[in-house]
C-alpha cells in the first residue's frame, strides 16, 4: 500500500462532473471539472445525455492524474459520489442507454404520482421506503421509461435491460460491464427500497410496475464494487466508496454523530442530520433516508431537499441576465435597499420540502416602484436562508431538537454574504469547512476507509477543520417578521396539486 498513496473522487453532479484527488492525509491534490449541458425537452422536462456523462467522467479523471502527475498505479481506490434520483435504462449487451437520462428535477409524472397519491397509495411508499409520493425519486421516473421507451418492458422482463442511478451507470462504464451494482444510500432514493430490512421491496416493485431483472445488486458505502478497467487511466484500480451526493457529503462533513447537522449548497439545497442506527418517521414531510452503511451497519438521517438553491443563482445570471458571474451576487445583495420586501418564490421545478407542490412555480412578490437588480439578486440568495429554515424548523419537530451549529458546503457556501443572512434566519451558527468539496471528500473517505488508506471515523473526524464560522447577528424580531413575509409569498404559490 505503500506506493499506493491517493484516492481518486468522481462527483458527477447535476451541472457538472469532476474528478478530485486526495492523498494519505485527506489533502486535497487536484481537481478536473467540466460543465454537464441540461437539455429540456419541454415544459418540466429535464434530461442528461448519458454518454456525455461518461466521457465527461473518464476524461476528468485522466486529466486530474495528468496535472497532479500521478500514475494510476498510485493511486489505492475510487470512490464515487452522484447526482441522486436521476434514472436511466441501458442495454446489457451493447451498454447503451435506451434514452436519456431522467434528472430529478424533472417533473413529467408529476399526474401520476398524484393518482397515486389519490388512490391512497402514499401511505405504503411512506411506511416502506421512508419517501413520499412525488416524481422527485426515481422509481416513477423509471415506469415511465418503461412505458415510454418501445419495447422497453418487455425487453426488461426478458432481462436485456439495466436500470441504474448514475452510480450503477458509472459502476458498470468503468468496470467494462462486468458490476450492475449500486450502494444502499442511492437505492433509498429510488422509493424501491425497504428502509427497514435494507433490500428491494417486492410491494413497491408491485406497485410502479417494476421489474425485478432491471435492478442492481446492492452493498454497502464502503465495499467491493468491482475494478475499474486498466484502459481507462492506465492501471487497474478498484472501486470501493459510493454514496449519493447528499450522503457523501454528510461523510465528508464528519457528521458521524447522531443530531449532527450539514447542509450543502450546490444545484439544490440538501439539509441531513444524522439520527442514529434508527430511522426517524417524518410527520412533518421530510425524507427518511440511509446516511451511510459500513460493515452491514446502518446510520440513518432525516433530509430535507430544496430543488433550487445555486441554481437560482444560475437563473439570475443566465436566463434574467442580471448577474455575470455568479460570484457578483454578494455585491449586489449587499447593496441592495436595507429595508426592501422583494420575495423569490424559486419554483421552478416546483417546491420540495417541505411543501412537495410539484405544480408550484417561481414568482418575484413585493417589488415597488423603486425595486431594481440588487434587490432581486438579494431576494434569490434570500429565499435559500428561508427554505433552509423550513426544513430546519421541520426537523426540529420531527427530532424533539436541533444542533445550535449548522456545517455547510458545495459551491454556493463560498458566498460570505448568503451564508451571514443564512446564520441570521436560522439563529444558528454556520460552520464552512477549509475544504468545501465534501460531496468528493467524503465518496474519497468511503474509498479509503475500504482499502486502509484512512484508519478510522475518528481520524476524519479530527481531520475536519473550520475556515469560517459566522454568527447570527439579526434580531429575533426581525428574523421572524422577514420569515412572515417569505411564508406569505410562498402561500402565493401552492396549487391544490
Amino acid at each position: 500500500m505503500q506506493d499506493k498513496r491517493y484516492i481518486l473522487s468522481f462527483d458527477q453532479g447535476t451541472t457538472s462532473s469532476r474528478a478530485l484527488l486526495f492523498d494519505a492525509e485527506a489533502r486535497l491534490c487536484g481537481m478536473a471539472q467540466r460543465e454537464l449541458p441540461q437539455i429540456y425537452p419541454q415544459e418540466g422536462w429535464v434530461e442528461h445525455d448519458p454518454e456525455a456523462i461518461w466521457r465527461d467522467t473518464r476524461d476528468v479523471g485522466r486529466e486530474v492524474l495528468r496535472t497532479a502527475g500521478v500514475q494510476a498505479s498510485e493511486v489505492a481506490a475510487i470512490g464515487i459520489a452522484n447526482q441522486r434520483e436521476t434514472t436511466l435504462l441501458w442495454d446489457r449487451q451493447t451498454g447503451m442507454p435506451l434514452y436519456h437520462a431522467i434528472v430529478w428535477q424533472d417533473r413529467r409524472t408529476a399526474d401520476y404520482c398524484a393518482a397515486l397519491r389519490g388512490d391512497g397509495r402514499e401511505e405504503i411508499v411512506r411506511e416502506r421506503a421512508g419517501l413520499l409520493l412525488d416524481p422527485y425519486f426515481s422509481a416513477s421516473k423509471l415506469k415511465w421509461l418503461l412505458d415510454n421507451v418501445p419495447d422497453a418492458r418487455g425487453r426488461a422482463k426478458r432481462g436485456e435491460l439495466a436500470f441504474g442511478t448514475i452510480d450503477s451507470w458509472l459502476i458498470w462504464k468503468l468496470t467494462g460491464g462486468a458490476a450492475h451494482l449500486t450502494d444502499v444510500s442511492n437505492a433509498s432514493r429510488t422509493s424501491l427500497f425497504n428502509l427497514a430490512h435494507r433490500k428491494w421491496d417486492d410491494q413497491l416493485l408491485y406497485l410502479f410496475g417494476i421489474p425485478r431483472q432491471l435492478l442492481p445488486g446492492l452493498r454497502d458505502c464502503q465495499g467491493d464494487f468491482g475494478i475499474c478497467d486498466a484502459a481507462h487511466f492506465g492501471a487497474a484500480i478498484p472501486i470501493t466508496g459510493v454514496a449519493g451526493d447528499q450522503q457523501a457529503a454528510t461523510v465528508g462533513q464528519a457528521c458521524f454523530r447522531p443530531g449532527m447537522l450539514k447542509s450543502t449548497y450546490g444545484t439544490g439545497c440538501f439539509a441531513m442530520m444524522h439520527t442514529g442506527d434508527k430511522a426517524v418517521a417524518s410527520q412533518h414531510r421530510l425524507l427518511s433516508t440511509i446516511a451511510y452503511q459500513r460493515a452491514g451497519s446502518p446510520s440513518y438521517a432525516l433530509e430535507g431537499s430544496i430543488f433550487m438553491a445555486g441554481a437560482t443563482v444560475q437563473w439570475l445570471r443566465d436566463q434574467a441576465r442580471f448577474i455575470g458571474h455568479a460570484e457578483e451576487s454578494a455585491g449586489l445583495a449587499a447593496a441592495a435597499a436595507p429595508d426592501s420586501q422583494v420575495y423569490l418564490v424559486p419554483g421552478f421545478a416546483g417546491l420540495g420540502a417541505p411543501y412537495w407542490d410539484p405544480h408550484a412555480r417561481g414568482a418575484i412578490l413585493g417589488m415597488t416602484r423603486d425595486t431594481g437588480i440588487a434587490e432581486i439578486v438579494r431576494a434569490g440568495l434570500e429565499s435559500v436562508a428561508y427554505q433552509t429554515r423550513d426544513l430546519l424548523q421541520a426537523m426540529a419537530q420531527d427530532a424533539g431538537t436541533l444542533p445550535d451549529r449548522l456545517r455547510v458546503d458545495g459551491g454556493m457556501s463560498a458566498n460570505d454574504w448568503a451564508m451571514q443572512f443564512l446564520a441570521d434566519m436560522t439563529g444558528l451558527v454556520v460552520e464552512r469547512p477549509e475544504i468545501i468539496e465534501t460531496t468528493a471528500l467524503g465518496a474519497a473517505y468511503l474509498a479509503g476507509l475500504e482499502v486502509g488508506l484512512y484508519p478510522s471515523l475518528d481520524m476524519l473526524a479530527d481531520n475536519w477543520r473550520c475556515e469560517r464560522r459566522f454568527v447570527p447577528q439579526m434580531s429575533a424580531d426581525q428574523r421572524d417578521s422577514k420569515y412572515r413575509g417569505w411564508k406569505a409569498a410562498v402561500a402565493r404559490v401552492l396549487t391544490d396539486g
